[in-house]
Order: structure tokens, then sequence, then C-alpha cells
């Protein structure tokens, strides 16, 4: 019995060690991105021609540095949008193109930072794929991309995604082997942005789709942790697929421990994005998954702190989890204080002084001479000479594209927006070109993208739903409301604000706050409100059944903006020419340039007993003299002030 009972004691104390849990082994990991840097490799705008200190990755490295100290384990990506963006991506690509052993100036700086892996934004795409493939060769880390498809639909185009293996340190300071599977993927809207370079040379997939193939493909090689690198914001709406932010879904397939995003320019975590769905901004998780989005331009960079646990031994093939994370952002300037947080780094100013160099000769040529003022800073509620100007090179473009042609007897407009709009995009980031010569640096100012010339041909009523799509930048105005009433909704990108003119200013219209907006800003009919008032062509009534011509560039023609009617069947003119190239020979060309710029073709209709506000850079204050219309209200102390319209 004795015997018998010490068996059971044996195998009692065998199975209560079976029974008992390993003890888990904990390795942390720190996930650092960049986004959106367009070419700002430098604390250096080449618009004015000057210093800066809220922007560029040269500050972004620093608190890169300083990040890496704090952790010994570590990863870094970018999230693309790397290669376009300013006039220094323009020399590069256009300029003094890149010779075939030549390294690109962002993959000098990135390879010399030990980047771990890299993912393809929509604006890789826009000087075309032979450019892009000769770019991204000269990277020391893989470019990835997964949802962009040769032609054939079968085979991708790009890498699709990456296993790395990496030896990090756990707690207890012993080494384990991670292999972590990194996926890149971009908007499907590139087919519709860059059409000119893409049509029939590439397919492109859903985001979400694709990156749930490749998801579950790292997984089954044995990835312990996956990282999708996502060119897509957020949302808060359920969206459908082929979609251009699909962040909230992304953030539910299977098997994504980490979601790093960016193109929308936007700060995740942050309040902009309270009461989102499924957003939990204390931890920094969007529908549970630790994700990050830092700004644009190297203003922020993205941390994700990870807290991984094993069960087993590194030797017995241990296989981890993301137990807690953390994520976060690290600006370079304080925007409230107007105070610098992070130094430039000097590497990037070192191996990139030839580009940069190359880059201020160019924008420094003189092309034209002003006889006053061009700037952006009222162009979202005042029709300004910036836009206008943009508007009329177009227009003098096109004029000659269809002479001869049976076009050429069609009325013919302009369609043009203020890029340069402050806000979001810092309080001095507006147009502001000051009389005297006019150098490159200026169009360049003028004109931000590398976007080409089409023309449209629409009908009358058409070309009402375009202008009704572009009021839908205004907050409506209750005219038995406050005396005093914001007037623009911040939320609407400027670039989607587009004015029209005619030749020979024959187009007139205003705008009706007070009515609601026609569409949502998907393009989506939302009743029958009509803001566009007094639309007229020739003193006329606008004539709806009437076809009508309008120049635009190629972003807006292949449907960029979600604007009713606008699509590829549309476009009956398709230039290859920049429309940079056609504002610097228009300038070029005029003797005059406020004689050049048409007079004003639209306004905001007053709404009796109500001041209409809104916030614009500090720098539009020495222009108040020449534009009565509008009046400073307060300085904000960021930089920007309240202004209102006179009533």
């Amino acid at each position: 019995m004795r015997a018998l009972a010490a068996l059971g004691l044996v195998a009692a104390s065998a199975l209560s060690v079976v029974s008992m849990p390993l003890s888990a082994a904990e390795l942390r990991l720190r996930v650092l991105e960049t986004s959106d840097i367009h070419m700002n490799l430098l604390s250096y705008d080449y618009y004015q021609d000057r210093p800066v200190q809220e922007f560029g990755l040269a500050r972004t490295i620093t608190l890169i540095h300083r990040a890496r100290a704090e952790a010994p384990n570590s990863l870094l990506f970018d999230n693309g949008d790397l290669l376009q963006g300013n006039p220094l991506g323009d020399v590069v690509a256009r300029v003094r193109p890149l010779a075939p052993d030549q390294v690109h100036p962002a993959y000098k700086v990135l390879n010399l930072l030990d980047v771990d892996a890299a993912n393809l934004g929509n604006h890789e795409f826009n000087y075309g794929l032979p450019f892009l493939r000769q770019a991204i060769a000269g990277a020391a880390f893989p470019s990835l991309n997964a949802n962009v498809m040769e032609a054939d639909g079968r085979h991708h185009a790009f890498t699709p995604s990456v296993m790395l293996e990496r030896e990090m340190r756990d707690e207890a300071g012993q080494t384990h082997a991670l292999k972590i599977g990194v996926v890149g993927v971009t908007p499907p809207q590139i087919l519709e942005w860059d059409r000119q370079h893409l049509a029939g040379k590439v397919q492109v997939r859903d985001m979400v789709e694709a990156a749930t193939e490749q998801v579950s493909a790292l997984r089954r090689r044995g990835a312990d942790l996956v990282v999708v690198i996502a060119h897509t914001g957020i949302d808060k709406t359920e969206l459908p697929r082929l979609s251009e932010n699909m962040a909230a879904q992304l953030a539910r397939v299977k098997g994504v421990d980490v979601l790093l995003l960016g193109h929308a320019h936007t700060e995740f975590p942050g309040p902009g994005f309270a009461g989102y769905p499924g957003v939990d901004l204390a931890k920094g998780r969007l529908y549970g998954t630790p994700a990050v989005m830092p700004g644009r331009w190297g203003d922020h960079l993205g941390i994700v702190d990870l807290t991984l646990r094993s069960t087993g031994q590194a030797a017995a093939g241990a296989r981890w989890r993301v137990a807690d994370s953390q994520s976060s952002l690290r600006p370079i300037f304080d925007r409230a204080t107007r105070r610098s947080l992070a130094d430039a780094d000097p590497m990037p100013a070192v191996v990139i002084a030839r580009e940069h160099q190359a880059t201020l000769d160019y924008v420094r040529s003189q092309v034209a001479v002003a006889d006053r003022p061009i700037h952006s800073y009222f162009s979202q509620v005042l029709d300004g000479s910036a836009v206008r100007l943009v508007a009329q090179a177009q227009l003098a473009y096109a004029r000659k594209a269809v002479q001869g042609t049976a076009l050429e007897k069609l009325p013919m407009l302009s369609a043009a927006a203020p890029f340069k709009s402050g806000g979001r995009q810092g309080w001095t980031q507006y147009t502001d070109i000051p009389a005297g010569p006019v150098a490159i640096k200026h169009v360049a100012d003028l004109y931000v993208y590398p976007n080409t010339i089409k023309v449209v041909k629409l009908t009358g009523a058409q070309v009402r739903d375009w202008l009704e799509m572009s009021a839908g930048q205004f907050r409506r105005i209750d005219p038995q409301g406050p005396a005093r009433q914001e007037v623009v909704d911040t939320g609407y990108p400027s670039f989607n604000f587009d004015m029209m003119l005619g030749q020979d200013d024959a187009l007139r219209y205003e705008l009706d706050l007070t009515q609601p907006a026609r569409f949502d800003k998907d393009g989506q009919r939302q009743g029958e409100g009509r803001r566009v008032v007094n639309l007229t062509w020739r003193g006329q009534p606008l004539d709806e059944r009437a076809d009508f011509l309008v120049v635009t560039n190629n972003y807006r023609a292949y449907g960029g903006g979600h604007f009713p009617a606008l699509a590829a069947d549309k476009v009956v003119v398709d230039a290859p020419d920049e429309t940079r190239e056609a504002v610097a020979h228009f300038l070029a060309a005029q003797p005059s340039l406020s004689a050049a710029v048409a007079a004003p073709s639209w306004r905001i209709r007053p709404v009796p007993g109500v001041a209409m506000q809104f916030v614009s850079g500090n720098g539009a204050i020495a222009h108040l003299k020449e534009t009565p219309q509008v009046r400073q209200v307060k300085d904000n102390g960021d930089g920007s002030s309240l202004f209102e319209l006179a009533p």
C-alpha cells in the first residue's frame, strides 16, 4: 500500500510539474515610423528659400537616434510618399535626372539610417515607373508593395512582403531570433491619379485583400510578428473595397500585430480621432491593433512600443505574442510655444550637399517680374490672384492645344485650387510672392505638384455640379444664428476647392452658404441644396445643356477628389506637359502680372447680420491694406490669426 501511495505521490508531482506554466520570457520592441517626407530631407523651405524649424527629416533623425538609444530592440520603417513633394524631388527626377549609377538622395540618407524596410506611397508613382524602379534600386533595404500587379494581373510589380530575421534581447538578457513579417500597400487610386504613367502597365488590387493574403502567408512561414505598412488614412465610416482610406479595415485583418499608417498627413494617436469607431487614443490602437501615423514632412516620429511574451525557450522554437503596446508621437516642433524640439542632424546636409545646391540654383533662376504681391492667404474665401494666375496659365495653354480642332469652337473654362492654405500644413505654408523678380521657386510655390494638364468635356449641368462639389468646403451659415460664424470646414482639403474662370472673364457665380452642401466629400448627392447661384456665361444664365471644355489637372480629370461626372471618358485633351511648365511660360510672356490676372469670377454672397470668420497665417496681415473686404479679429498666438469677411 505504501508503494502504491508513493507511486501516486510521484505521479501527482509529475502531473503538477507538467501543468505548471513555463516561465514566460518578456521582450520589449520599439517600432519607429517615418511617413510622407515628400523630399523634405533637410529643414529647408525651397519655396520661401530659407531654413525652417517646423519640418524636415534632418530633425526627425535626431528623434530617431534618441528613441533608439532608449530601447535595445528597435525597427525603423518608412511609409512612402518619399520621392516627390518639393523642388529637390523635381530636380532629381526631371531637371537633372539621376544617372544610371547614381543613388537617389532620399536613399542616400535612408541607407545611412539603417531602415529595415519601406513602403511605396501613391506619390512614388508621380514620375513614372522607370524612374521609380531606378530610384528604389539604390535602397539598401526592401521597398515593398503588395497590391500593385503587373499588367497581366498575376505577378506582383514590386516585392510584396519580406521576412526580417533579427536578434533581439529579452528583459533577462537572453538573445532570441525573431522573424518579423512586413507587408506594404498603397491606395488603388494611383491608377486614376497617375493614369498617364500607369494605364496598361499595372493593375491595382484592394489593399485589404492583398494584405490579408500576405499576412496569412507570412504567418504560415513562421512569422513571430507581422507589421503592415499601409499608405492609407483612417476613415470614420465603413468603406467599400478599393477605397482610399482603409486603415480601419486593415486593423481587423487577422494576424496583424502593428499597423503603420500615412497618406492623410494627420497624427494618430491624436485628438482629431476622438470618437472614431474602434479608436483607443490612450493606448494608440485601432480595433485593438497598435497603430501610429506621424503627420507629414518629418514633423513627427511615430513610435509603437511592444511588450512581447513567449511561453517557451528560443531553442525550442518559441512563438511570441503581443502582450501590451503603447503608440505615441514625438514632434520636432512645439506648435504652441513655437519652439524647436530637435536640432537638425548634420548627416543629410553633408550627403546631399550637391543635390541641395543644384536645387537652389534651379529655384533661384528668374522667369518673370511681379508688379504686385501674389499670395494665397485668403484663397479659401476670396477669388485670389495666386489661384487665378494658375487658372489663366492653364487656359492659355489649352486654347493653343485645341486650335485647328473641332474643340476650338466650344466655350472653355479653367479650374484651379489653393494648394497651400496653412492649417494642418502649418501656418507658414502659403504662396507668398513679393513684388519683384519671379523665380522658379515662386512657380513651384504657385503649383506644388507635378501634375499634367488635361481638358475635359462636360455639360453646363456637370460644370455646376463641379462647383457645387467645391462649395462643400464651407460650413453652412445660419442667417438667424450668431453674429459671427466660422465659414471654412477645416476638414475639407483645400486642394479640392476648385474655383473656375472663363476665357475673357466670361464666367461669374456666387456662393450662397445659407444653403446645405449638395454633395458629401465622396461626391454623393445628399440633397437638393444649391450653393452656386447667379451662375452666368457672358452675362446670361449658364446653359446647363450646352457643352463646355474645362482645363484641369490629371488628378482631377481622372476622378481625384470624387467630383461628380469626372472620369477618364470625359478627357478630350490628354496633354503631356506639366502645369508648372505652363505657369512658367505664361508668367514669362506677361508684361504685367497684375494685368494678366483675370477679374474675380466668384464671391461668397454676404449674409446680412453675419460676419463670416476664418483662420489664416499671420503673413496675411501684411496684405490687409490691399484687401479691404477682410479684417483681422485677433492674433491666435500660434502663427495664425482669426479674420473675418466684411458683412
